[in-house]
């Protein structure tokens, strides 16, 4: 099977995102078991000129859905990003992963050399379809998984690489 738009975006987003949801478990459990605020994991910062951790979630949302409806033209699905507990936050990956079930592979397939306009801090940038999903969708995806579970890491959530790469396998 050759490497294509789809199979390259599409079923990554959807087994991180699911890691993800793995992840959003163990903090949550974390949260409970040793009677922390949930608010002080989901609000945290690495630093303070850094967004907190329900923010990298909300925009690895984002950014596989955006990254995706951009390329094939479906409309992704909008939100406030006030998600900020567990459960929000956890619903919230959830209709990403819900919408990325909806995007058929024949969407994806001839776009690779099509032009596609965002906006990055208030200016417009056009990129080649295929360029933007390999250096800027899936590098800002997984930049926010990675920054996500190193605040929860920090914060002594008990993560290792594998609840990173497998969450399944890691629970299992």
């Amino acid at each position: 099977m050759a490497i294509t738009m789809y199979t390259m975006s599409v079923p990554v987003f959807q087994h991180m995102l699911r890691n993800l949801l793995h992840i959003l478990d163990k903090a949550e459990r974390h949260s409970a078991t040793r009677k922390i605020d949930p608010a002080a994991l989901t609000t945290f910062r690495l630093f303070p000129d850094m967004m907190p951790f329900a923010r990298h979630v909300h925009i690895a949302c984002s950014e596989a859905c955006m990254g995706v409806s951009r390329i094939c033209g479906m409309e992704a699905p909008r939100s406030d990003d006030k998600e900020a507990s567990f459960p929000e936050l956890k619903e919230r990956v959830g209709k990403a992963l819900s919408y990325l079930c909806e995007v058929p592979a024949a969407a994806m397939e001839v776009t690779e050399d099509s032009d596609v306009t965002f906006m990055v801090r208030g200016a417009l940038r056009t990129m080649k379809a295929e360029a933007y999903l390999k250096t800027w969708v899936m590098a800002n995806f997984f930049f926010h998984i990675t920054t996500a579970y190193a605040i929860l890491r920090h914060n002594g959530v008990e993560l290792g690489k594998l609840d990173y790469l497998d969450g399944q396998l890691a629970s299992g």
